[in-house]
């Protein structure tokens, strides 16, 4: 009796070991297939092309060969949800030119004429005649417009919009051959009838 039970314990420990090593994998068993996940397809960006971007010519005066700079814009009223346009408003042209010693101007400004029935005006810049007033050869090299006034009472504050007030650069022009001209577009500018308070409060 003492033999069986020494030996039944020492039985199910051996019998316990052959399960655990056959239950065991060594690599020998078939693996499941592995199935190779598509890949997919490689598509390659299409590159921007290579295009020199064009330089805005920023010395109206000497690098232009036009005798002639035309700046046009629109001025309107915007009141409401409804915006239309200011007959008799003035917009402002100021440039800063070099003179012939490379030195600075002092800004110079000069009116557009009043804006006609659709809001529209019209001004003309020759470099050649501030020549002849100022005995010197300038080179304009930044011009600017701006709102200067509207004949509105009820619509006569000035806006930013477009840059009205801060000044809308002179940057792209369209070439009119027939008048040996520049003509820069700006705006439009807008004038409204009542102040907005700044951001700050004040």
């Amino acid at each position: 009796m003492a033999l069986t039970r020494f030996l039944f314990p020492t039985c199910l420990v051996v019998l316990s070991l052959l399960l655990i090593d056959v239950s065991a994998d060594y690599g020998y068993a078939p693996k499941p297939p592995q199935v190779e996940q598509p890949k997919p397809p490689h598509v390659q960006k299409p590159e921007a092309p290579q295009v020199e971007k064009p330089k805005l010519d920023q010395s109206y005066g000497e690098l232009l060969p036009h005798n002639l700079f035309g700046i046009q814009g629109l001025v309107l009223c915007n009141s409401g949800l409804k915006a239309f346009p200011i007959q008799g408003a003035v917009a402002r042209i100021t440039c800063v030119g070099e003179d012939e010693n490379g030195y600075e101007t002092a800004p110079f400004s000069m009116l557009a004429g009043a804006t006609d029935a659709k809001g529209y005006f019209f001004a003309t810049l020759s470099p050649s005649k501030l020549e002849d007033n100022y005995n010197k050869k300038w080179k304009l090299t930044e011009c600017k417009a701006f709102l200067d006034s509207s004949p509105l009472e009820s619509c006569k504050v000035p806006t930013d919009a477009n840059h009205g007030i801060s000044g809308a650069p002179l940057a792209s022009y369209r070439t009119l051959n027939a008048k040996n001209m520049k003509l820069f577009s700006v705006g439009p500018f807008f004038y409204t009838s009542e102040p907005k308070p700044a951001p700050n409060g004040y």
